[in-house]
């Protein structure tokens, strides 16, 4: 007998809404729940299949029907099946039901007095689909205007600068606990022995060549002092090893030779390294730096 959807269709569009809902449901992070979890796709299997056995099983029932059926009647539905969409019986009760439209031989009681150069006018109802659409309107107008005008909730501008104001505190608090991300806003000084140690390593293998091993200074400034060309303090001292000293001299950047976190460590053993006075310091260099005075200056 005549389907309007074919079986093979059936089957794979109920497969995948079904497939849908258990991505949907299933928690699975940012990969797909049939790749994190096997399992999954061994109930897809098993639906596919029972899907398959319903719609064997239907069509088995059908033909079984269809065979029963008297001579006529087998006539009659293989004349139904040659017609035309359109001029099948449940196509015509579904276009009456949302258009009300009269038929042809009945337009006379609809015809309205006017007459316009021989064009009459007929008194047709709106269609159904039509004057609910409307009336949907109207409902979805007046809650829009109780929720957004009388009640004030957020329109799509202040929830934007919501989401951007979150956006922000959600990626400052990432970088925080992600140490490739770390800048000289978020540094932090480190005083574990264990970070010191690989700072010191660090230090000796890129730094000493040009501030010695014991950091008192050679082409580059004493480090061990409390005087400071571009400021001292952890997050300058980070600032000045990432981006390099000053144009056209002074350290080269190291931004991309080391990561941030063993810059971190570089700028935290240069720290513990204030007044170990080592053996023929270099001359002070820059500007007398004093962490309280500064920390003032900042506020």
């Amino acid at each position: 007998m005549k389907k309007i959807i074919p079986a093979y269709l059936r089957v794979i569009v109920l497969f995948f809404i079904i497939f849908g809902l258990i991505e949907y449901f299933i928690d699975s992070g940012n990969r797909p729940a049939f790749l994190k979890f096997p399992m999954v796709n061994v109930i897809l299997l098993v639906v596919l299949i029972l899907l398959i056995a319903i719609e064997a099983v239907i069509s088995a029932a059908d033909n079984i029907v269809y065979q029963l059926l008297p001579e006529e009647e087998k006539a009659r539905l293989a004349a139904e099946e040659l017609k035309p969409l359109r001029e099948s019986v449940w196509f015509k009760n579904l276009m009456k039901k949302l258009t009300k439209t009269v038929p042809i031989e009945e337009e006379g009681s609809l015809l309205l007095n006017h007459d316009y150069d021989g064009i009459k006018e007929l008194d047709n109802n709106l269609p159904p689909w039509w004057v609910y659409s409307f009336y949907a309107c109207i409902v979805f107008a007046a809650i829009y205007l109780v929720r957004f005008e009388i009640l004030g909730a957020d329109n799509q501008e202040m929830e934007l600068k919501k989401e951007l104001a979150q956006a922000k505190i959600e990626v400052a608090e990432y970088m925080k606990n992600a140490p490739d991300l770390m800048d000289e806003k978020s540094v932090t000084q480190l005083t574990d022995p264990a970070d010191l140690a690989i700072g010191k390593t660090l230090f000796e293998n890129n730094c000493a060549a040009c501030h010695r091993a014991d950091a008192g200074g050679q082409i580059g400034p004493n480090l061990t002092d409390d005087h400071w060309i571009l400021g001292g303090g952890i997050k300058n001292i980070f600032h000045t090893i990432t981006n390099g000293g000053r144009d056209g001299k002074g350290m080269i950047s190291w931004k991309g030779t080391l990561k941030p976190k063993e810059i971190q460590k570089i700028a935290s053993y240069i720290m513990s390294l204030k007044g170990s006075n080592p053996k023929d310091p270099k001359a002070p260099d820059g500007d007398l730096w004093v962490e309280e005075i500064a920390a003032a200056e900042a506020k």
